[in-house]
Order: structure tokens, then C-alpha cells, then sequence
């Protein structure tokens, strides 16, 4: 008897045709866009719709009848008087020809394919096209035809398949951020060897996997197999169209004009018109925003753009108020004696937008009983055209400060001594590398020291020089380069600083030095605790004033000695090692080490005020304290002693320096 060739079963072949955008009723999240415009069935649905269709038109009849038979085939009805069973003698696999497969591999892959298909066994129509689908869903084969065929010995079952090509080659479009390399990998051992749908369809989930970790919106929309074997993706990637402003009144939420410029907002924005949407970037954006200082809230709507893969921007802002005048309180840490030492009154006006460009203003004046403190700083933190993000501050300040810290310690019958320093300059700065920074700046300074009664004077209660130069002031032109890395705002985070200054002696009798500081603070998680180390150091070598020496001692030095109290010298080293425990609440208790030193340059200061005081020049304090967390930073109080056997508290805002 010939094969019955009007029962079989075909699959739905690799090619999937692009399915019709679904519009969004309303704006989705942006995760959401590429799913609703270019949906993608992964190629195993496909054949499952491919089943469901043929299942539908397969016939309930049995598989074959023996046409020469006198009786009827054997068969079993189920308990329900369901689908009819018939007895199949023989299961063979063959090529679409009905002639052996060229492959022995394919043909032993097919088979382990089969579940129910097996000699001597009573079959119902489903359970046939069960095993069909089986051999498809294997991935190697295209198409499979079951059928039937009358022998003397009984009803034999062939299943015809049809194997997929070879692969030859692979075309991707449109993966603009897919690095080639990933596909490459992909298929790097799969030359030559029969396409695998299934490996297909694991490439496509890594390809989507990839596009989801990194934020970015994308994924496979189409693939098919074209003649000679190549494997064509197509990857569709959510582009940004445009990038709308829109500004929201902070009291009732509605649309206004808002004082900022667009392009202000515009050019701090890494995501672009015209690259591929990436949620991560986005968040970083917004961020970015914010960290300006100018805006009260700021988020980004994604939105479709008909019906292509582009999507809108829209970015609500709401402006914080611009500034304002204020005032306030703080602490000396240069005063160490009577009731209210160190006690400082402010007053402040401040513009955190000028001209809508974020430029920033601030004039504030500080007064205490001897300090005084008058600053102008002018910034714009990123000069119009500049690609680096440079940004450029103008300063003039006019302070007078305790010298207790270099000239502590004066006779009863002399008054204290004040450092009155008139300042101005300008500093450029702007990041050069992932967490670092660099600031490049001019500074001219005109300092010198005065008695209690505002009068200049050139020499202390211990006949120690004052000024360098003689003069009743020193001037000087610092030239500033500073380096600062930092890997995060954390403290437990590395941060690394260094400075160098350089006077530049324009006149002969301006100052010329060179001034090198460094800061390294390391902080390590340990269990509950955290353990902060951290180290400073500088030297000046050249023509300097007395009171620019390096000062050792008091709170963000060596706690137990009052500030300055250790010594004073042309170079100096501090370290300082701390474990803090989060007690309850925003309490942390710490237990900490401070050593500090002048490297035995105290004597090589103009005058040597250390050594005319009796200063150690090194020592080491230890103690305990409480901190706790507030807006200004963390409230630092601390109980230490000194190696003097001396005990002191200190108080402090802000971390230590």
C-alpha cells in the first residue's frame, strides 16, 4: 500500500512577520514602550500556534485502514468513549523524500523526540500530534509529517521531516548599542552545524537579558532564516525624539514659566536627541539635576511617539525658591578660653540662580568676639561652551582670625594677637577623570597681625617675628593646583586630596614659597562597626609667614590638646584611627587614637614660636564620644586625654578634615 499523504503536520517555519503596533492608551513607562509598539514571540510560541492551528484541522478518523483486510484493525476505545485508538506495528523516521536521513545524528534526535509514538502501541490522534510537536520544539527541524502507512504486519508510522539549513552566516540590523562581539560569541562553534532553534531562542533571550541590565530599552523583534543559512536578527531600539521642558508651580502643580533657562537644564543632561533610551541614564540625569540646587523635584515621562520606536522626553521641574537672606550661629575652633569662646553670629544672602543660568551668589559675614569674616563668591559651575564641565569661582574675603594657634600662650600684660588677611582670586575646576577632580586657581593675599586694639605689630609678647618679610604685612601670590579623588560621598568610602601652592615673587618683595599638603581617609566595614583611618601631611619650604605654619593639635587634629598646642612646624603628620558603633536612633558611640607630629621643623619657622612656647612638637591623644547626625552634618562630641595625662572635650560639626 502507498503512504496516506492527506494526514500531516507542518511547523510554522522560523520566520516571524512583524506583528501590528498596539497604541498605548496612556503615557507607559518607558520599559514598556518597545513591548507595546514591536511585540516579539519567541520562536517556541510560534510553534505552539503552529500545532493549535493543524490540531484543529487534523481528522478524527484511525490513522489508516488495511484496505485488503477482511475484519477491521484492532483498536480500544478509552473509559469515556473519548478519541479512538489504533495499534501502530512499526515507528520510523525518514527524510521529507521518505528516504533515510543523510545525518544518522538527526535522525536519532528526532526519534528521542518521540514519547508515545512506539511499536506495538495504541495511539490516538493526539497523542501523534503530540510527538510532532515534540520533534519541532527540538529545534532542528523545520518542518514534520507524520504518516501512515497499510503493511502485512500492520500499520507502520513514518514521521517526515524536513531539517533546518546549515549556518552559514548572521545579519543583525539595528542594534546600534549591541556590541558585535556578543553576537560573535554566541555563535562562535555553530558554523556549519544545523540551525537550533532552540539555541536561537536562548541567543534572543541573552540579547533582550543584555538590553534589560543595563537599562536600556531593546530587544529582538524579528528573526528568520534566510536561503544558504543566514540568520537574520532584527533588534529594535527606543530612540529619544525630543526632550521637553516643562515647568510646574510648587504650590498647586500646574504648568508655569519657570526662571530657568532650557538650556541651562539641557546641556547637564548626558541622554541626547537621537541615542537610545536608557532608563539608567535617565535616573543619572535626574540626579544630576537636582544636585544643581535649583530644583525642588524633577522627573522624566517617557512617551510613544505614534508608531515608530521613537519615544518624548517630557521633564516637569519645579523650581526651589532662588535664594534669600538668612542668618545664623556657629562655633571657633581657634578660641579655647572665657564663658562664650568661639561663639559666631551670621548673616547671609545668597542667589542660587542668577540670570536662570545656575550661577550662584553668596555674601555672608560672620562675627564673633575676635573673628570676623567677610567673603564674595561668584560661581558658575559649568562656563558657557565648555565640553570638560569647567567650572569657574571668583572670590574676595576679608577675615580676621585668633593667632592663638601659631602665637598661643602670650604673657598676661599683652593682648591677643589677631591675623587679618585681605584675599582674592579666581579658581577653575572641573572632574578629569572618573572620580577625580582637579582645581587650578590664582589667589593674591595681603596678611599681617595686629594687637588687641586693631594696631599692625611684627612681633609677639615673646619677641618671635610675626611677618616675613618685616613688613607689617606680608603680600603673596599663590599659585593653587589641587587634585581630589573620592569614589563616593560615603564615609566609609576612599577620598584622597592633594595640594600643591606656589608664591609667585612678581615683586621683589612679595613672598615666594612652596606649599605641599595631602589627605588620605580610608573607612572599612566591619560587621556591625565601621573603622575609619585617615592621615595628613604637608611641608613649605621658602619665605613664608610665621602664622601660614602648619598647626598641630585640638579637634581636627590631635584631640586632648588644645588647638595648636602640639607644635607648629615647616612640615608636619597626622593620623588618627576611629571605630564608630550605631548605638540607636541617629547615635553613633566612637572610640579613637590621634598622633600628630612636626617632623622636628618647629625650629625652622620664622622665629620659632613653637619652641618659644614649649611646645612637644608630637604627641598623641585618645578618647570616646557620641555623635549624632543632623542636617549641618554629624554633632560631634568627644572626651579625650593626652599623653600629658591632660583631659579635654571637644565639640565639632562636620566631618573632621
Amino acid at each position: 500500500m502507498g503512504p496516506r499523504r492527506d494526514v500531516r503536520f507542518v511547523s510554522s517555519g522560523i520566520k516571524l512577520p512583524r506583528a501590528s503596533p498596539t497604541p498605548a492608551p496612556a503615557p507607559a513607562p518607558a520599559h514598556a514602550l518597545l513591548s507595546a509598539a514591536l511585540p516579539f514571540a519567541h520562536i517556541g510560541r510560534a510553534i505552539d500556534a503552529a500545532a493549535r492551528r493543524v490540531a484543529a484541522s487534523f481528522p478524527r478518523v484511525p490513522v489508516a485502514r488495511a484496505e485488503t483486510a477482511a475484519a477491521p484493525l484492532p483498536r480500544r476505545h478509552g473509559k469515556d468513549g473519548g478519541e479512538e485508538r489504533v495499534l501502530i506495528s512499526e515507528v520510523a523516521v525518514r527524510g521529507k523524500d521518505g528516504e533515510p536521513l543523510e545525518r544518522p545524528e538527526l535522525e536519532e534526535a528526532a526519534a528521542a523526540a518521540l514519547r508515545a509514538c512506539r511499536p506495538n502501541a495504541a495511539l490516538t490522534v493526539r497523542e501523534v500530534q503530540e510527538d510532532v510537536h515534540r520533534v519541532v520544539e527540538s529545534g532542528l527541524f523545520r518542518s514534520c509529517m507524520p504518516v501512515a502507512v497499510d503493511t502485512r504486519d500492520g500499520i507502520r508510522l513514518v514521521f517526515e521531516v524536513e531539517p533546518n539549513q546549515d549556518f552559514h552566516g548572521l545579519v543583525c540590523e539595528g542594534a546600534n548599542m549591541l556590541p558585535s562581539k556578543f553576537l560573535d560569541d554566541s555563535f562562535r562553534d555553530r558554523h556549519g552545524k544545523i540551525i537550533n532553534i532552540r539555541h536561537l531562542d536562548q541567543v534572543i533571550k541573552s540579547v533582550n537579558g543584555w538590553y534589560q541590565e543595563r537599562g536600556l530599552t531593546g530587544m529582538v523583534s524579528y528573526a528568520e532564516i534566510l536561503s544558504g543559512g543566514i540568520l537574520r536578527l532584527q533588534v529594535s531600539e527606543a530612540e529619544v525624539n525630543n526632550i521637553n521642558i516643562r515647568f510646574l508651580d510648587r504650590r498647586t502643580g500646574e504648568p508655569t514659566i519657570g526662571k530657568t533657562q532650557p538650556d541651562t537644564i539641557l546641556q547637564q543632561l548626558t541622554t541626547k536627541k537621537g541615542q537610545a533610551y536608557n532608563r539608567a541614564q535617565v535616573k543619572r540625569d535626574v540626579e544630576t539635576i537636582l544636585t544643581m540646587g535649583i530644583m525642588e523635584d524633577v522627573t522624566i515621562i517617557p512617551q510613544p511617539v505614534g508608531d515608530s520606536n521613537k519615544v518624548d522626553l517630557v521633564m516637569n521641574l519645579v523650581e526651589r525658591p532662588s535664594g534669600g537672606f538668612s542668618a545664623g550661629g556657629g562655633i571657633s575652633s581657634g578660641i579655647t578660653n572665657g564663658p562664650l569662646s568661639g561663639l559666631i553670629g551670621s548673616f547671609a544672602y545668597s542667589h542660587r540662580n542668577v540670570f536662570g543660568r545656575n550661577k550662584k551668589l553668596n555674601l555672608s559675614l560672620e562675627r564673633g568676639q575676635i573673628d570676623s569674616i567677610f567673603r564674595l563668591n561668584y560661581t558658575d559651575p559649568w562656563i558657557d561652551g565648555d565640553n570638560k564641565r569647567t567650572s569657574r569661582t571668583v572670590m574676595v574675603q576679608n577675615s580676621r582670625t585668633p593667632g592663638t594657634l601659631i602665637h598661643s600662650g602670650d604673657r598676661p600684660d599683652h593682648g591677643a594677637i589677631t591675623i587679618g588677611r585681605v584675599t582674592a582670586g579666581i579658581e577653575y575646576s572641573r572632574p578629569f577623570r572618573p572620580k577625580w577632580s582637579g582645581t587650578l586657581g590664582l589667589i593674591f593675599q595681603h596678611a599681617g597681625a595686629r594687637d588687641d586694639k586693631g594696631n599692625p605689630v611684627i612681633r609677639d609678647s615673646y619677641n618671635s617675628q610675626l611677618t616675613a618679610s618685616g613688613n607689617p604685612y606680608d603680600d603673596t601670590v599663590l599659585a593653587k593646583l589641587e587634585s581630589v579623588y573620592t569614589d563616593s560621598g560615603d564615609r566609609s568610602s576612599t577620598m584622597f586630596v592633594f595640594n600643591v601652592e606656589q608664591g609667585l615673587p612678581i615683586l621683589p618683595e612679595w613672598l615666594s614659597f612652596n606649599r605641599v599638603t595631602a589627605r588620605l581617609r580610608q573607612g572599612y566595614e566591619i560587621g556591625p562597626a565601621r573603622l575609619l583611618l585617615s592621615a595628613s601631611g604637608g611641608h613649605v619650604e621658602g619665605n613664608f609667614s610665621p602664622h601660614e605654619a602648619f598647626a598641630i593639635g585640638g579637634t581636627n587634629s590631635v584631640r586632648g590638646y588644645e588647638e595648636g598646642a602640639v607644635g607648629s612646624g615647616r612640615s608636619y603628620a597626622v593620623g588618627s584611627g576611629e571605630v564608630s558603633c550605631r548605638m540607636f536612633g541617629p547615635l553613633e558611640g566612637v572610640v579613637f587614637g590621634d598622633y600628630g607630629s612636626d617632623l622636628g621643623s618647629g625650629p625652622k619657622v620664622p622665629g620659632d614660636p613653637a619652641g618659644a612656647r614649649g611646645k612637644p612638637g608630637s604627641g598623641y591623644g585618645y578618647g570616646v564620644g557620641i555623635r549624632v547626625d543632623s542636617p549641618l552634618g554629624p554633632l560631634r562630641l568627644e572626651y579625650a586625654f593626652n599623653d600629658k595625662q591632660a583631659r579635654r572635650f571637644h565639640f565639632g560639626v562636620g566631618h573632621r578634615n
